[in-house]
């Protein structure tokens, strides 16, 4: 009589028990993957009957689990393909995982609630908070720089208008009733207000600020002044300087704008005038390298201004870009406005982006990125070495991990306010416990069948 192959099914339905115990225990383990064993049979030489069974490998299942949304801004769950990679406090060891349940340190470092350090592609500069991504440098540990952002004074305006066509020019009889006035506000107090009287047809003011963060509210007035041609006068805060600068009339225009029959922006010579206002570029030919410098204009008010106008702060000089302007029958509107500068702003909160940039969000509603995750794949992710804690070791038999953005290749996007839940079907795997359990009592019954004949022969 043999023991050998039921005692081999105890064993191997044992293990098989403890597999099914361990996924069950783990049912509501973020980012946990079930496992199931398999079974192989064994043959000794030229025996025409197995000696029984064995668990040849114990695979795992890398399925998605179901998404569960916490709301909670560091959660971070893979839609997809892909692991974070993450390294332990010594540094010396790497491990993956699918757990995005992350913290940060008193040190500003994203974390796992192991202490295992978050990774991915940093700053350029680590001295400068501000500087861009250095993506697809070497993954290091991302770090939240706790800097408030310091103000920025505005450098480009870009914006672009549609003025109306059927404006009535100054010069003509009618131009009066076509148009407004303005007394600017001038510093001199001995000068003739009526001097300074300003007719216009349109005008538009928008938010600049200065190197301290200060808003400066810059308006622009234009005026009709011929077939195709309007002229634009500049101020800031409501104010007018005295022109100086090189101005030879007081009422010189800041720029130009001229366009052609079928309403598009052209561009021709310009000069300083009144503001410093200079054109860039000259005469816009055909071709579109030369009309990507149509309608830029530099806006220098310290070349008029006081320091003192400008409160300690550096004058404001910036450049104006309004390609795209156009003149058609329609009524004068400004169509888009955009501007770089800010005012200095406090971190309020993080926020993580679908393709894995680890957002600041401050208070003056300006967004930087600290960091980007990288995300690691592997040839053979069933060949990974479970680590405990929720992650994974590289092994021979899963090949070395290769890094990537979210989003990009076979990588899957990174979902944020949300965690990856157990794959484990509970349903499933009360199931395979009860025949786990009842191919347990079977290789039972067969060492009693086997019992109960040895005795027999002995009885004889």
């Amino acid at each position: 009589m043999s023991f050998t192959q039921a005692l081999s099914g105890l064993r191997s339905q044992g293990e098989n028990i403890a597999i099914v115990s361990n996924n069950i225990a783990n049912s509501q383990t973020v980012g946990f993957k079930n496992s199931r064993p398999s079974f192989a049979d064994i043959f000794a030489g030229s025996s025409r009957v197995g000696l029984g069974t064995r668990v040849a490998a114990v695979m795992q299942d890398f399925r998605a689990g179901d998404f569960d949304n916490t709301g909670r801004t560091l959660d971070a769950a893979i839609v997809g393909q892909g692991f974070y990679r993450l390294e332990y406090p010594n540094g010396e060891q790497v491990v993956y995982s699918r757990n995005g349940m992350f913290n940060v340190n008193e040190d500003g470092f994203l974390i796992n609630p192991n202490g295992q350090f978050l990774t991915g592609y940093g700053l350029n500069d680590p001295a400068d908070p501000f500087s861009a991504l250095n993506v697809g440098a070497a993954p290091e540990r991302l770090q939240i720089p706790q800097q408030d952002m310091p103000a920025n004074a505005t450098e480009n305006v870009i914006t672009t208008y549609n003025l109306d066509s059927t404006a009535i020019s100054l010069g003509d009889p009618n131009a009066d009733t076509a148009t407004f006035r303005y007394d600017i506000n001038i510093d001199d107090p001995d000068a003739d207000p009526e001097f300074y009287n300003l007719e216009f047809h349109y005008s538009n003011s928008f938010t600049t600020y200065d190197s301290l963060g200060n808003q400066r509210t810059v308006t622009t007035y234009y005026t009709k002044v011929g077939d195709n041609t309007w002229e634009a006068r500049v101020m800031m805060d409501g104010r007018r300087p005295d022109w100086g600068a090189g101005a030879t009339d007081e009422n010189d225009a800041d720029f130009t704008l001229n366009f052609d029959q079928n309403g598009r922006l052209q561009e021709e010579d310009g000069t300083i005038i009144g503001t410093g206002v200079v054109v860039e570029g000259g005469v816009a030919e055909d071709g579109p390298d030369e009309l990507e410098a149509m309608g830029r204009f530099q806006i220098n008010f310290g070349e008029v201004f006081e320091d003192e106008d400008f409160d300690g702060a550096a004058p404001l000089v910036f450049s104006m870009d309004l390609n795209g302007t156009t003149q058609f029958n329609n009524t004068s509107a400004q169509k888009t406005m955009n501007q770089d500068g800010y005012t200095a702003g406090i971190l309020m909160g993080l926020e993580i982006l679908d393709d894995g940039r680890v957002m600041r969000n401050y208070s003056n509603e300006e967004r930087r990125a600290a960091g980007q995750i990288v995300l690691a794949n592997f040839v053979n992710p069933e060949g990974l070495q479970p680590d405990g804690d929720n992650g994974w070791r590289q092994s021979i038999a899963s090949g070395e991990p290769l890094l990537g953005e979210a989003g990009t290749g076979s990588f899957g996007t990174i979902m944020s306010e949300t965690l990856e839940s157990s794959n484990v079907d509970l349903a499933q795997e009360l199931v395979n416990m009860i025949v786990a359990q009842r191919a347990y009592q079977a290789n039972s019954s067969s060492i009693s069948t086997q019992d109960e004949l040895l005795q027999t022969v002995i009885n004889l």
